[in-house]
Protein backbone atom coordinates (compact mmCIF):
# COMPACT_ATOMS: atom_id res chain seq x y z
CA UNK A 1 0.00 0.00 0.00
CA UNK A 2 1.35 2.97 -1.03
CA UNK A 3 1.92 6.47 1.16
CA UNK A 4 -0.60 8.67 -0.26
CA UNK A 5 -3.28 5.86 -0.06
CA UNK A 6 -2.36 5.12 4.08
CA UNK A 7 -2.36 8.73 4.14
CA UNK A 8 -6.30 9.44 2.67
CA UNK A 9 -7.29 6.21 4.44
CA UNK A 10 -6.53 7.58 8.04
CA UNK A 11 -8.07 10.82 7.00
CA UNK A 12 -11.24 9.64 5.99
CA UNK A 13 -11.20 7.58 9.09
CA UNK A 14 -9.94 9.80 11.72
CA UNK A 15 -12.93 12.32 10.18
CA UNK A 16 -15.65 9.75 10.17
CA UNK A 17 -14.66 8.89 13.94
CA UNK A 18 -15.01 12.25 15.10
CA UNK A 19 -18.51 12.78 13.01
CA UNK A 20 -19.51 9.95 15.33
CA UNK A 21 -17.58 10.45 18.30
CA UNK A 22 -19.64 14.43 18.43
CA UNK A 23 -22.83 12.24 18.69
CA UNK A 24 -22.04 9.78 21.44
CA UNK A 25 -22.01 11.33 24.64
CA UNK A 26 -25.28 12.09 25.87
CA UNK A 27 -25.91 8.21 24.77
CA UNK A 28 -22.67 6.57 26.91
CA UNK A 29 -23.66 8.35 29.72
CA UNK A 30 -27.36 7.26 29.62
CA UNK A 31 -28.77 10.76 28.58
CA UNK A 32 -31.32 11.23 25.83
CA UNK A 33 -30.56 10.85 22.65
CA UNK A 34 -29.72 14.18 20.35
CA UNK A 35 -33.00 16.39 19.99
CA UNK A 36 -33.13 15.94 15.95
CA UNK A 37 -33.60 12.47 16.62
CA UNK A 38 -36.43 12.55 19.24
CA UNK A 39 -39.23 12.04 16.52
CA UNK A 40 -37.87 11.15 13.44
CA UNK A 41 -38.74 14.25 12.09
CA UNK A 42 -35.56 16.59 13.28
CA UNK A 43 -37.17 17.08 16.67
CA UNK A 44 -40.70 18.41 15.10
CA UNK A 45 -44.22 16.93 15.93
CA UNK A 46 -44.49 15.93 12.40
CA UNK A 47 -43.54 16.10 8.43
CA UNK A 48 -45.93 18.75 7.43
CA UNK A 49 -45.65 22.75 7.11
CA UNK A 50 -49.15 24.76 7.91
CA UNK A 51 -49.88 28.46 6.67
CA UNK A 52 -51.64 30.94 8.48
CA UNK A 53 -53.97 33.77 6.77
CA UNK A 54 -50.75 36.38 5.89
CA UNK A 55 -48.88 33.13 4.38
CA UNK A 56 -46.42 32.96 6.74
CA UNK A 57 -44.89 29.03 6.90
CA UNK A 58 -45.03 27.33 10.29
CA UNK A 59 -43.57 23.67 11.64
CA UNK A 60 -45.14 22.09 14.68
CA UNK A 61 -42.49 21.39 17.67
CA UNK A 62 -44.17 19.95 21.05
CA UNK A 63 -47.48 20.91 20.45
CA UNK A 64 -46.47 24.55 19.58
CA UNK A 65 -46.13 26.12 16.04
CA UNK A 66 -42.83 27.46 14.94
CA UNK A 67 -41.95 29.28 11.99
CA UNK A 68 -40.22 28.26 9.28
CA UNK A 69 -38.00 29.88 7.35
CA UNK A 70 -37.15 26.79 4.43
CA UNK A 71 -38.03 25.49 1.37
CA UNK A 72 -40.88 23.71 0.53
CA UNK A 73 -42.32 21.57 -2.16
CA UNK A 74 -46.13 19.98 -1.60
CA UNK A 75 -46.57 21.48 1.63
CA UNK A 76 -43.71 19.65 3.16
CA UNK A 77 -40.18 20.92 4.19
CA UNK A 78 -37.48 20.24 2.00
CA UNK A 79 -34.70 18.93 4.55
CA UNK A 80 -31.67 21.08 4.92
CA UNK A 81 -32.92 24.73 3.51
CA UNK A 82 -33.86 26.11 6.79
CA UNK A 83 -31.83 29.36 7.21
CA UNK A 84 -31.90 29.71 10.87
CA UNK A 85 -33.77 28.49 14.00
CA UNK A 86 -36.83 29.01 14.87
CA UNK A 87 -37.36 32.44 16.57
CA UNK A 88 -37.88 32.02 20.79
CA UNK A 89 -41.37 33.37 21.80
CA UNK A 90 -40.28 37.26 23.58
CA UNK A 91 -41.29 38.19 26.33
CA UNK A 92 -44.29 40.55 25.77
CA UNK A 93 -46.01 37.59 24.02
CA UNK A 94 -48.08 36.17 25.78
CA UNK A 95 -48.45 32.17 25.90
CA UNK A 96 -50.93 29.81 25.20
CA UNK A 97 -52.89 28.46 28.46
CA UNK A 98 -51.00 25.16 29.83
CA UNK A 99 -52.44 22.64 28.53
CA UNK A 100 -54.65 24.08 26.06
CA UNK A 101 -55.42 22.45 22.78
CA UNK A 102 -53.32 24.04 19.69
CA UNK A 103 -55.34 24.24 16.14
CA UNK A 104 -54.21 23.85 13.07
CA UNK A 105 -53.76 26.62 11.24
CA UNK A 106 -56.41 27.67 8.75
CA UNK A 107 -58.74 25.08 10.47
CA UNK A 108 -61.20 27.23 12.69
CA UNK A 109 -62.24 28.95 9.77
CA UNK A 110 -65.19 31.84 10.53
CA UNK A 111 -68.70 30.11 9.47
CA UNK A 112 -70.35 32.50 6.83
CA UNK A 113 -73.99 32.42 7.51
CA UNK A 114 -75.14 34.96 5.06
CA UNK A 115 -76.95 34.83 1.72
CA UNK A 116 -74.84 31.98 -0.06
CA UNK A 117 -73.04 33.58 -2.79
CA UNK A 118 -71.54 31.28 -5.45
CA UNK A 119 -69.07 33.54 -6.56
CA UNK A 120 -67.26 33.97 -2.64
CA UNK A 121 -68.58 30.57 -1.66
CA UNK A 122 -66.39 28.14 -4.44
CA UNK A 123 -63.50 31.28 -4.54
CA UNK A 124 -59.51 30.10 -4.34
CA UNK A 125 -58.91 29.70 -0.27
CA UNK A 126 -55.52 30.87 -0.13
CA UNK A 127 -55.83 31.19 3.88
CA UNK A 128 -55.43 27.51 5.00
CA UNK A 129 -52.71 25.04 5.53
CA UNK A 130 -52.45 24.09 1.58
CA UNK A 131 -54.21 26.33 -0.85
CA UNK A 132 -57.78 25.41 -2.47
CA UNK A 133 -58.33 25.74 -5.87
CA UNK A 134 -61.53 27.70 -6.68
CA UNK A 135 -64.20 25.55 -8.08
CA UNK A 136 -65.76 26.71 -11.38
CA UNK A 137 -69.72 26.74 -10.33
CA UNK A 138 -70.52 27.91 -13.49
CA UNK A 139 -70.44 25.18 -15.71
CA UNK A 140 -71.63 22.65 -12.57
CA UNK A 141 -75.12 21.19 -12.41
CA UNK A 142 -76.81 24.18 -10.24
CA UNK A 143 -78.98 21.28 -8.71
CA UNK A 144 -75.41 20.09 -6.77
CA UNK A 145 -73.99 23.34 -5.13
CA UNK A 146 -74.87 24.14 -1.83
CA UNK A 147 -77.96 25.87 -1.12
CA UNK A 148 -80.57 26.03 1.76
CA UNK A 149 -83.53 24.37 0.93
CA UNK A 150 -86.97 23.56 2.59
CA UNK A 151 -86.72 19.64 4.45
CA UNK A 152 -89.49 17.92 6.35
CA UNK A 153 -87.87 15.06 7.27
CA UNK A 154 -88.32 13.84 10.50
CA UNK A 155 -84.53 13.92 11.86
CA UNK A 156 -83.54 16.48 14.58
CA UNK A 157 -81.46 19.82 13.56
CA UNK A 158 -77.54 18.95 13.87
CA UNK A 159 -78.23 15.49 11.85
CA UNK A 160 -76.63 14.85 8.56
CA UNK A 161 -78.61 12.79 6.01
CA UNK A 162 -76.99 11.76 3.26
CA UNK A 163 -79.68 10.37 0.07
CA UNK A 164 -76.67 8.47 -2.44
CA UNK A 165 -79.88 8.25 -5.28
CA UNK A 166 -80.21 11.93 -5.34
CA UNK A 167 -76.05 12.59 -4.82
CA UNK A 168 -77.33 15.06 -2.25
CA UNK A 169 -75.91 15.61 1.69
CA UNK A 170 -78.86 17.71 3.99
CA UNK A 171 -77.61 19.39 7.19
CA UNK A 172 -80.87 19.41 8.95
CA UNK A 173 -81.58 23.38 10.19
CA UNK A 174 -84.52 24.15 12.66
CA UNK A 175 -87.45 25.39 11.20
CA UNK A 176 -87.62 22.46 8.62
CA UNK A 177 -84.45 23.80 6.67
CA UNK A 178 -81.52 22.65 5.84
CA UNK A 179 -78.61 22.97 4.23
CA UNK A 180 -78.23 21.03 1.01
CA UNK A 181 -74.47 19.93 -0.51
CA UNK A 182 -73.99 17.88 -3.63
CA UNK A 183 -71.82 14.76 -3.04
CA UNK A 184 -70.11 11.51 -5.03
CA UNK A 185 -70.44 8.54 -3.15
CA UNK A 186 -70.08 4.81 -3.73
CA UNK A 187 -70.33 2.84 -6.98
CA UNK A 188 -72.28 -0.31 -7.49
CA UNK A 189 -70.90 -2.63 -5.02
CA UNK A 190 -69.10 -0.09 -2.66
CA UNK A 191 -72.01 1.39 -1.51
CA UNK A 192 -73.67 1.51 2.19
CA UNK A 193 -76.47 2.36 4.16
CA UNK A 194 -77.37 3.09 7.82
CA UNK A 195 -76.78 5.11 10.93
CA UNK A 196 -73.32 6.62 11.98
CA UNK A 197 -71.37 8.51 13.94
CA UNK A 198 -68.87 11.21 13.36
CA UNK A 199 -66.25 9.82 15.67
CA UNK A 200 -63.17 12.57 14.87
CA UNK A 201 -62.56 15.35 12.69
CA UNK A 202 -59.73 16.29 10.68
CA UNK A 203 -57.88 18.87 8.09
CA UNK A 204 -56.02 17.91 5.83
CA UNK A 205 -55.51 14.67 6.44
CA UNK A 206 -53.06 11.92 5.44
CA UNK A 207 -55.06 9.11 3.80
CA UNK A 208 -54.03 5.08 4.35
CA UNK A 209 -55.58 3.10 1.65
CA UNK A 210 -56.54 -0.37 2.15
CA UNK A 211 -53.95 -2.66 1.13
CA UNK A 212 -56.16 -4.73 -1.42
CA UNK A 213 -56.75 -1.14 -2.96
CA UNK A 214 -52.84 -0.40 -3.47
CA UNK A 215 -52.48 -3.99 -4.63
CA UNK A 216 -55.23 -3.49 -7.55
CA UNK A 217 -54.02 0.23 -8.30
CA UNK A 218 -50.26 0.24 -9.71
CA UNK A 219 -50.69 4.19 -9.67
CA UNK A 220 -51.44 4.39 -6.49
CA UNK A 221 -48.95 1.82 -5.26
CA UNK A 222 -46.47 4.76 -6.86
CA UNK A 223 -48.02 7.50 -4.75
CA UNK A 224 -47.83 5.79 -1.01
CA UNK A 225 -45.09 6.01 0.98
CA UNK A 226 -44.29 5.12 4.78
CA UNK A 227 -46.08 7.45 6.82
CA UNK A 228 -46.06 7.50 10.32
CA UNK A 229 -49.34 5.09 10.94
CA UNK A 230 -48.21 3.07 8.02
CA UNK A 231 -48.43 3.21 4.23
CA UNK A 232 -50.61 6.24 3.14
CA UNK A 233 -50.87 9.46 1.04
CA UNK A 234 -49.78 12.69 2.89
CA UNK A 235 -51.94 15.51 3.94
CA UNK A 236 -52.01 18.42 1.05
CA UNK A 237 -53.24 19.16 -1.99
CA UNK A 238 -52.30 15.95 -3.94
CA UNK A 239 -54.09 13.80 -1.18
CA UNK A 240 -57.24 11.66 -2.60
CA UNK A 241 -59.35 13.14 1.18
CA UNK A 242 -58.85 16.83 0.02
CA UNK A 243 -59.07 19.56 2.56
CA UNK A 244 -61.07 18.29 5.34
CA UNK A 245 -62.41 14.50 6.00
CA UNK A 246 -65.05 13.09 9.03
CA UNK A 247 -64.49 9.58 10.26
CA UNK A 248 -67.68 7.92 10.71
CA UNK A 249 -68.19 4.89 13.03
CA UNK A 250 -71.08 2.74 14.66
CA UNK A 251 -70.74 2.17 18.21
CA UNK A 252 -67.09 1.70 19.21
CA UNK A 253 -66.04 0.23 15.14
CA UNK A 254 -64.59 2.59 12.50
CA UNK A 255 -67.09 1.89 9.29
CA UNK A 256 -63.77 3.09 7.12
CA UNK A 257 -66.14 5.17 5.35
CA UNK A 258 -65.52 9.40 5.58
CA UNK A 259 -66.71 12.42 4.65
CA UNK A 260 -64.53 14.04 2.66
CA UNK A 261 -63.42 16.54 0.25
CA UNK A 262 -62.06 15.53 -3.45
CA UNK A 263 -59.12 16.06 -5.72
CA UNK A 264 -61.84 15.52 -8.57
CA UNK A 265 -64.59 18.32 -8.23
CA UNK A 266 -66.23 17.01 -11.26
CA UNK A 267 -67.30 13.48 -10.17
CA UNK A 268 -69.63 15.04 -7.50
CA UNK A 269 -73.06 14.18 -8.57
CA UNK A 270 -71.93 10.86 -9.95
CA UNK A 271 -71.45 7.11 -7.83
CA UNK A 272 -67.96 6.73 -8.46
CA UNK A 273 -66.33 6.47 -4.97
CA UNK A 274 -65.15 3.39 -2.93
CA UNK A 275 -67.63 4.22 -0.41
CA UNK A 276 -67.14 7.11 1.13
CA UNK A 277 -69.06 10.27 0.72
CA UNK A 278 -66.75 12.90 -1.66
CA UNK A 279 -67.58 16.80 -1.62
CA UNK A 280 -66.22 19.86 -3.17
CA UNK A 281 -63.44 21.20 -1.15
CA UNK A 282 -65.05 24.51 -0.59
CA UNK A 283 -68.55 22.56 0.51
CA UNK A 284 -66.69 19.71 3.16
CA UNK A 285 -64.73 22.76 4.77
CA UNK A 286 -67.97 24.85 5.09
CA UNK A 287 -69.37 21.67 6.81
CA UNK A 288 -66.55 20.83 8.75
CA UNK A 289 -67.39 24.09 10.57
CA UNK A 290 -70.58 23.34 11.15
CA UNK A 291 -70.34 19.94 13.05
CA UNK A 292 -69.22 18.49 15.53
CA UNK A 293 -67.79 15.02 17.07
CA UNK A 294 -70.85 13.15 18.09
CA UNK A 295 -73.46 14.38 15.13
CA UNK A 296 -75.52 11.20 13.82
CA UNK A 297 -75.02 10.49 10.18
CA UNK A 298 -78.25 8.89 8.41
CA UNK A 299 -77.09 7.16 4.78
CA UNK A 300 -80.83 6.35 3.83
CA UNK A 301 -81.62 3.58 0.74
Amino acid sequence: MSRLTRRTLLTGSMTSLALLRSTLPGLAQGGPPPEDAIDGFGGYDDDRLYRDEAGQLYRRRGGQYVPYSGRETYGRPVPGTEREPPPRRTVDEAPPPKGAPVPKLGENRAVDDGPIDYARAYAAITDDAFPVQPFNWKKANPVFLRQEVAFNGRYEPGTIVVDPRAHHLFLVQPGGRARRYGVGVGKQGFSWSGNATINSKQAWPDWYPPKEMIARTPKLAREVSQLQSGLGVPGGTRNPLGARALYLWQGNKDTLFRIHGTLEPTSIGHSVSSGCIRMINQDVIDLYGRVGVGTKVVVIT
